[in-house]
């Protein structure tokens, strides 16, 4: 993991674990990305799947161990002594344990287990990757909510002057300084004010609404973010090379190719010899 990367979460977590209910006032950007990193829906769910992921290996390795069978048998017999009019009752029984050990299998458990450990490195890459979008969204999130909130502030003022200007074209009118045509147009303007607010107040519950579904919480008073520029690369080349050589995408896809690649080998080593022993008891 990039060392950047890893400063980014490691100040996420510590904003987590000083989230409180009496926290300050307004909501910080960090403070935001430390919920959705916490408790995002979609995140979890791929933290469990890396965790499923992580059984394979265990299960490749299980091709290195020894298999133990048992096996059991009863027999009941009843005959009767006619001599003596007894019934006599037989019953026998057979157990057994056999173990059976692989000394050799063509590679192919080594190449399972190898296939195995490629994609938990893939799997740990795509969590890496749905880590970066979520927090992406996070953030656009948090932001389309300040710049709508803004918006309706805005549109809300402007309908305020709006309206004083109607006022004032129907007192001018009334006073015989202007005309019906002025009045009209200055209703018309206040018209399309109002339903620009209501607009943007439904665009501002709606990005409410997602900023609740990304970061699992309902936004407050939202402080402003710092600008960011200063941690993009220094140049469109550049970035391009640090997005060929760490974008957790591009690294998951690498490691797939690996654990197909092992998968391959694998299935040829079923073409090899195989060796095994074995052993038993049985009384």
């Amino acid at each position: 993991m990039p060392p950047l990367h890893k400063t980014f979460l490691s100040a996420i977590l510590v904003s987590a674990t000083a989230l409180s209910p009496l926290a300050a006032s307004a909501e910080t950007i960090t403070g935001a990305l430390a919920k959705a990193y916490q408790y995002n829906s979609q995140l979890n769910s791929a933290r469990a799947g890396t965790r499923v992921t992580d059984e394979g290996v265990a299960i490749a390795k299980s091709g290195y161990r020894p298999t133990i069978r048992g096996s059991a048998s009863i027999d009941y017999t009843s005959s009767r002594n006619n001599n003596l009019g007894q019934t006599l009752n037989i019953t026998t029984g057979n157990f057994g344990v056999e173990i059976d050990q692989t000394l050799f299998d063509g590679f192919q458990t080594k190449n399972n287990v190898a296939a195995a450990e490629a994609q938990v490195r893939a799997s740990q890459e795509s969590l890496r990757n749905t880590e970066e979008n979520i927090l992406f969204n996070a953030a656009s999130a948090y932001m389309d909510v300040i710049r709508d909130r803004q918006i309706a502030v805005l549109t809300a003022q402007n309908l305020q002057f709006l309206t004083e200007q109607a006022r004032a074209a129907r007192s001018r009118f009334e006073v015989g300084e202007g005309t019906r045509t002025d009045v009209a147009q200055a209703d018309a303007s206040r018209a399309t004010a109002v339903a620009q607010l209501a607009s943007a107040r439904a665009t501002a519950l709606a990005s409410a609404a997602t900023y609740h579904q990304i970061i699992g919480d309902e936004p407050g008073k939202l402080r402003a973010a710092a600008p960011v520029g200063k941690l993009l690369p220094g140049s469109l080349d550049s970035a391009f090379a640090i997005a060929a050589a760490e974008h957790p995408a591009i690294l998951a896809t690498e490691h797939l190719v690996d654990a197909a690649a092992f998968s391959v080998k694998s299935a040829e080593g079923a073409l090899l010899p195989q060796l095994s022993a074995s052993a038993g008891i049985s009384s």
